[in-house]
């Protein structure tokens, strides 16, 4: 069969690269933001970024099922990405207002802190779109395979853009206080960004619910439909093993630009712009993940993606307390192996979804697995990565990263030998020859 259309392509291309520029914009950056607004110091509760980190797993649990349901059975989903980014942009542009200095006294209230309601409220909007734009595309697409990585490599840019705007920004104006990688104006560019991309999806192909019509029941509100998949054993062992992934993958958001910044490694005067150097290499595996999934097949690309995970902190690990080449080196392939980590990973399972799922319930099937990783994943590591900073934190504040770096490459490491070992399917090794 012919391609899609190359407009079309570059039409959801440029949804992606709006979408992942609204993230890139603010949440590499959110920590520093905090800092500087004297919102990371530690009280009894903990403190208020580990709740501002937490709030997108959050979100991940409680909406995209919902969401997906909506976009399945009542409205097109073009209107349910429009009103969603539409809505975010407000909450974006408003949340900065709500930072305020001190520490939380106890555990509850570093999730009642204003902002971190408000950053709530953004990603329980934000979350179910990625999810939604993927069914979306593959609804459209007609070879998901070679054409979804060809729209999703604009949304690996749109990250880096994002990542970049406060030093374009700071480069046009010459001013360097205002659009430092802290600014607040981060939120300004996403949340326009946000409105642009609401306002964008209205003119996006018409994709009506495939399941219209049909009666809704309280096991269809929390995605019985999608849940029932996990019946099928491979399926079982794929969701399983993402969504033990991302409990190391917790550390890497949540310390990992801090890491590279106390190693001293940046890129142009910045460490987002080291960090962004991730999102290159994303760019070259994306571009090439066609040819791998010819030669390779499912199974393949999603143990080497884990296995570049466990590489990535094994080398983290071994670079803290080096010097010279020994330390830069490391650092730097551990942040260009995120090419891998997430295309062959993350892509790869966002297709074999599309696969598995029924036509009806494809959107959410893909907000099973968002919730499954970024979610329930993301979640429990957020939470367990705070209490093994402070076991791996030394008398007088240190942290021992080499310590810290290790246990997340091993708990890694079992994760991938168990998907090896467990994980075949018949439909996948067909989808690999058809490929072929």
């Amino acid at each position: 069969m012919p391609g899609s259309s190359p407009v079309l392509i570059v039409r959801l291309a440029i949804m992606m690269f709006l979408q992942f520029f609204v993230w890139g914009a603010w949440y590499v950056s959110l920590f520093g933001f905090l800092k500087e607004k004297g919102m990371t110091e530690l009280g009894a509760g903990g403190s208020f970024d580990a709740a501002a980190y937490t709030v997108a797993p959050i979100a991940a649990i409680l909406a995209p099922l919902s969401l997906g349901l909506v976009a399945d059975r009542f409205i097109n989903t073009e209107r349910v990405l429009a009103i969603l980014n539409i809505v975010g942009a407000g909450l974006l542009w408003y949340a900065p207002s709500l930072a305020a200095a001190g520490a939380p006294d106890s555990y509850i209230s570093q999730f009642m802190h204003p902002m971190v309601l408000c950053l709530l409220a953004y990603m329980i909007c934000f979350m179910p779109t990625l999810a939604l734009t993927a069914s979306l595309s593959f609804k459209h697409l007609k070879d998901g395979e070679k054409e979804f990585p060809l729209v999703r490599v604009l949304g690996t840019i749109g990250w880096i853009a994002g990542n970049w705007v406060m030093l374009g920004c700071r480069t046009i104006t010459g001013n360097t206080e205002a659009f430092s990688d802290n600014s607040e104006h981060m939120f300004t560019a996403a949340a326009i960004a946000s409105f642009i991309l609401g306002v964008y999806c209205l003119t996006l192909p018409k994709t009506e619910p495939p399941a219209k019509g049909e009666p809704v029941s309280l096991g269809k509100v929390v995605g019985v439909d999608a849940w029932a998949m996990l019946k099928d054993k491979s399926f079982f062992v794929f969701a399983f093993a993402s969504f033990l992934i991302c409990i190391p993958l917790a550390g890497y958001y949540a310390k990992g630009a801090g890491f590279v910044d106390e190693m001293g490694i940046t890129l142009f005067g910045s460490t987002t712009g080291a960090m962004s150097t991730g999102q290159m290499s994303e760019i070259f595996f994306m571009l090439i993940m066609p040819l791998c999934f010819a030669r390779l097949g499912v199974k393949k690309m999603l143990v080497i993606g884990m296995l570049a995970w466990v590489v990535r902190y094994g080398l983290w690990g071994f670079a803290f307390g080096q010097e010279g080449i020994l330390l830069t080196a490391p650092v730097f392939i551990g942040i260009l192996l995120h090419g891998i980590c997430y295309d062959f990973f993350f892509v790869t399972g966002m297709i074999y979804t599309d696969k598995k799922a029924p036509p009806e319930v494809r959107g959410q099937a893909q907000s099973l697995i968002v919730m499954l990783t970024q979610g329930l994943g993301l979640g429990i590591g957020a939470q367990a990565f705070g209490t093994w900073t402070g076991w791996c934190t030394t008398t007088d504040g240190v942290i021992d990263f080499s310590k810290f770096w290790y246990v997340p490459a091993l708990f890694a490491a079992v994760v991938m030998v168990f998907f090896a070992l467990t994980f075949w399917d018949r439909t996948a090794d067909e989808n690999k020859q058809e490929i072929g």
